[in-house]
């Protein structure tokens, strides 16, 4: 009787601290490793299209690994790194160095990782002919200088200038007051959307509209050598020069991209903050790696790290 009573007891101790360490690491959510655990990333919505592909090979590659993506504006995801909700994001830009001074403050050390080079896009409707603009004319047009399609080309029978964003808080909008405005205040009348989709279909709805979405949105899906655009618009050619020509305008092509003989072409970045070089830095690792940087060549852009094969075009303008 004794000897039964000392088995249960022992038996209740084994299983009293099972549960203690089964509740020990669920409530650890697993331990978390380079190639397993559960992250949240934040990502600027302009690149959503490359990241839902990344992150499909990725989870294929990677099962025990779970990625859950929050696709948001440019300020909202390193807004959500700088309060430590995320430890990795998907951004047009480095961090800048009050942002990293805040995280030195904290004894953190976040890096900023060049993934590809991408650029700004600008589309119009299939029925406007106008294709070729000057990145000065774009900045009279975006500080409200210039309003018409009279004043881009004397010819044209369209009216007021429609300009359209993305999102209000995109990286498209920061790069344009950053690297064409530079210092000059925007219009008050420019709008913006929700979405790189969003403003596609506006645009392909509205004549006297250009729109101004991330390169990576205007590839023809049906073409695999990423040598056309979206159908449903026109994509303009950009000339540095004082005025723009068929010879010295260029569409944002993976080539000119990679060239960066497109004027409005920049850098995609991993803004990562991961001290314990944990799943964050496994996924870093994956989207720098040959087959990460594989699939931003496939999708038009141009990789940090792959040669890209130059192809000439010749274009209808």
């Amino acid at each position: 009787m004794k000897r039964g009573a000392l088995l249960l007891a022992l038996f209740v101790v084994f299983l009293a601290s099972s549960c203690h360490d089964a509740q020990k690491k669920s409530s650890k959510g697993s331990e978390e490793t380079l190639y397993s655990g559960n992250i949240t990333i934040a990502v600027d919505e302009s690149f959503k299209p490359i990241m839902e592909e990344e992150l499909q090979v990725y989870r294929a590659l990677t099962p025990e690994a779970v990625v859950t993506p929050i696709y948001c504006s440019e300020v909202e995801a390193i807004n959500l790194l700088l309060k430590d909700s995320v430890r990795l994001v998907i951004a047009n830009r480095r961090l800048t160095d009050e942002e990293i001074a805040s995280f030195h403050a904290r004894k953190f050390f976040p890096e900023s990782i060049r993934m590809a080079v991408s650029g700004v896009a600008l589309i119009v409707n299939r029925e406007n002919p106008d294709s070729l603009i000057t990145v000065e004319q774009f900045r009279n047009v975006l500080t409200g200088k210039i309003k018409t399609w009279k004043e881009l080309n004397p010819q044209s029978e369209l009216g007021n200038l429609q300009v359209v964003f993305d999102n209000p808080n995109s990286g498209t909008i920061h790069y344009a007051i950053d690297s064409i405005c530079r210092g000059v205040q925007m219009a008050s009348d420019l709008k913006a959307l929700k979405t790189n989709e969003d403003v596609i279909k506006f645009v392909s709805e509205t004549p006297e509209a250009i729109g101004v979405i991330g390169a990576n949105w205007i590839g023809n899906d049906a073409d695999t050598t990423r040598l056309s655009f979206n159908e449903s618009v026109r994509v303009m050619a950009v000339s540095k020069m004082l005025r723009a020509t068929k010879e010295n305008s260029f569409k944002p092509y993976q080539a000119y991209l990679a060239l960066r003989s497109y004027p409005l072409t920049h850098d995609v970045f991993i803004l990562i903050n991961d001290p314990r070089g944990a799943l964050p830095t496994g996924l870093m690792t994956f989207l720098t790696s040959d087959k990460g940087q594989r699939i931003i060549l496939k999708s038009g852009i141009v990789p940090a790290t792959q040669p890209v094969r130059l192809v000439n075009v010749k274009d209808e303008f």
